[in-house]
């Protein structure tokens, strides 16, 4: 049986035959989860923009070594973008396809604007600051309502357009070939797809002039400059570049929800991404998506797990659901850095360094 499975693994179209299967099991997905409720179909859609914001993030913290925690401002400010520009808000009603490439751009200049000031700092000062980025622009967004209202302030903005494409409606339910195809899984395949242009982009990357600098300037700055690296330029990219995918996945996160206030994009969401590409494992793309899908799905089994459990057990809820959620959430990222700290999947760099640093 297993001289069998490892001449099956050695055939030439066994990885062909792998991608063929999981590719069925992505498209079947979402009408599996239906079965159970729409509900998970929706939290599969928001799993998919936490990928992508663990992969815009993985290019600052993964591939450049540059501790960012305001990470959640770029979402705020692509979201932003796609609501003024497609809601009664200013009577602006723009096709999607216009806005997300308008957000990327604009979150990609905020990414700019971070990083040259910040060109010189490092570690827990670069963290400090780039927290306090975040928290500027959520106050902002808070705040932009007087003397002109700009933002609506916590109020929010709502009737935000959906996404519409030709004929297609992805805000209402259609039926193709005799399958119903509700507005949540619409968007799934629409996300499905930008999440595979968005992971061959950073796959080239990676393996690209650019991305070889960044890891050079991880390991050893002043060793990249004295080999010619000119480390603010390629520095502004990560921080530009990683905040473009950021605006994506805001002006997405925007037509899925119909609605955005400040209190979408508080500190606690960048730190919850930066936890997926830590616990997945930094520099590592496959081990950020391992990370993301896990701690969107994990928290949201244990909402409708907890709850029952502890009725069956004493009768009555003893502790919030969210109080246990968020103590076993901790408690597992504390185990998983203390047994493998270069996260659940690590990249081979970072792998090979801790295997050094062993005595």
């Amino acid at each position: 049986m297993i001289e069998s499975i490892a001449r099956l693994k050695q055939h030439s179209a066994a990885p062909w035959a792998g991608a063929a299967i999981v590719a069925l099991a992505l498209l079947a997905l979402p009408f599996a989860l239906a079965a159970v409720g729409t509900a998970w179909v929706r939290i599969t859609n928001l799993a998919i923009l936490f990928v992508f914001l663990s992969l815009g993030l993985n290019i600052v913290v993964g591939f450049a070594g540059l501790l960012d925690l305001g990470y959640v401002a770029f979402y705020a400010v692509g979201a932003y973008v796609y609501a003024l520009l497609a809601s009664p808000h200013f009577g602006i009603h723009w096709p999607f396809w216009a806005i997300l490439p308008l957000g990327a751009a604009v979150a990609a200049l905020f990414g700019v604007l971070i990083g040259a000031p910040t060109l010189k700092l490092r570690g827990d000062y670069l963290a400090i600051v780039t927290l306090g980025f975040g928290e500027i622009v959520r106050i902002f967004l808070n705040n932009l309502s007087q003397p002109v209202n700009i933002t609506n302030g916590p109020q929010g903005i709502a009737r935000i357009d959906p996404f519409r494409l030709g004929g297609i409606d992805f805000s209402k339910s259609d039926t193709f070939l005799g399958l119903a195809f509700s507005g949540p899984i619409k968007y799934y395949y629409l996300l499905l797809a930008v999440l595979l242009a968005v992971i061959f982009i950073n796959v080239r990357l990676q393996n690209s002039r650019i991305g070889r600098a960044w890891e050079a300037i991880r390991e050893d700055e002043i060793a990249a400059r004295a080999m010619g690296i000119d480390t603010t330029r390629v520095k502004l990219l990560a921080f530009s570049m990683g905040a473009t995918f950021g605006g994506v996945a805001g002006g997405m996160f925007s037509a899925i929800q119909g609605f955005v206030s400040p209190e979408s994009f508080v500190l606690v969401e960048s730190i919850m991404v930066v936890s997926m590409v830590v616990l997945g494992g930094m520099g590592n793309i496959w081990g950020v998506i391992l990370g993301a899908v896990l701690l969107s799905f994990v928290p949201e089994i244990l909402r409708f797990t907890v709850e029952p459990a502890q009725k069956q057990l004493f009768g009555r809820m003893i502790i919030e659901p969210e109080v246990i959620r968020m103590l076993i959430f901790g408690f597992a990222l504390v185990l998983v850095m203390t047994l493998r700290p270069g996260g659940l999947w690590p990249s081979t760099v970072r792998k090979r360094e801790l295997a050094e640093r062993k005595p």
